[in-house]
């Protein structure tokens, strides 16, 4: 397994411990993408996209239909995408993507969870290149006659660089500006989408002693707190 799949296989015990936020996330992401695009699923592409995900996540559907309801009736907040990056003790780069509709409010408290834990919040680029951008989709299995190595073959337009077979469904790794093109394909063949997303992959990643691990992790657990950040990223190794 390549180190996308194992790096998401870590974050997904951690999210699972926190499925209450995840909810709201998606609401979030719901808004971002109706004032980006509409609130039709069938011409924005994005909409489709979160309301997969909300699926996955077993969201409520009323949930889902009041999110949008709200948002294209504009009877809700402006959320606005802005990344931070920094580093954790030990040296450990991470970013860190919010959604905020109070940009004092999201920069003191991440500014906050960086100082109390001894970490070091950077400036825009400061760590960012160390990690690569990729697209993620999680497809359904049932829909997927060929072997996995017949599908990355069918799928080397698109610059497909991990096919893994997971509990959870078949997981596509392509670089970020491949998701439109992905997606699009994916529902010309009728290959059910059951997520999709992005990840930021680091290029390299750092292994550290028991006690300087809980360092770091008491950072990332202390920005994971927060309702404004959306997903944490590191080069921690795991």
């Amino acid at each position: 397994m390549g180190r996308a799949f194992e790096l998401r296989k870590g974050r997904k015990m951690k999210r699972w411990s926190a499925m209450a936020k995840i909810f709201t996330r998606i609401g979030k992401d719901i808004v971002m993408a109706i004032n980006d695009g509409g609130g039709n699923p069938d011409t924005n592409s994005r909409l489709r996209a979160v309301m997969q995900n909300a699926k996955a996540a077993n969201m409520p559907k009323e949930n889902v239909e009041r999110a949008i309801k709200k948002a294209a009736d504009k009877d809700t907040s402006h959320y606005k995408e802005v990344l931070f990056e920094g580093y954790a003790p030990h040296g450990i780069a991470v970013i860190v993507e919010t959604a905020t509709d109070n940009n004092n409010r999201t920069v003191a408290n991440v500014r906050a969870a960086f100082n109390k834990c001894d970490g070091n919040l950077g400036t825009s680029g400061s760590v960012v290149f160390m990690f690569d951008r990729k697209c993620t989709f999680t497809l359904k299995k049932e829909n997927i006659t060929t072997d996995l190595e017949e599908l990355e073959l069918e799928l080397i337009d698109f610059e497909v660089e991990e096919v893994c077979d997971d509990e959870d469904g078949i997981i596509i790794y392509a670089p970020f500006e491949q998701f439109g093109a992905l997606q699009s394909y994916f529902e010309e063949n009728s290959l059910e989408i059951i997520s999709s997303g992005f990840e930021r992959i680091p290029t390299t990643t750092s292994k550290l002693s028991e006690e300087q691990q809980a360092d770091v992790e008491k950072l990332l657990e202390k920005l994971e707190e927060d309702d404004d950040v959306q997903n944490v990223y590191h080069s921690l190794e795991m």
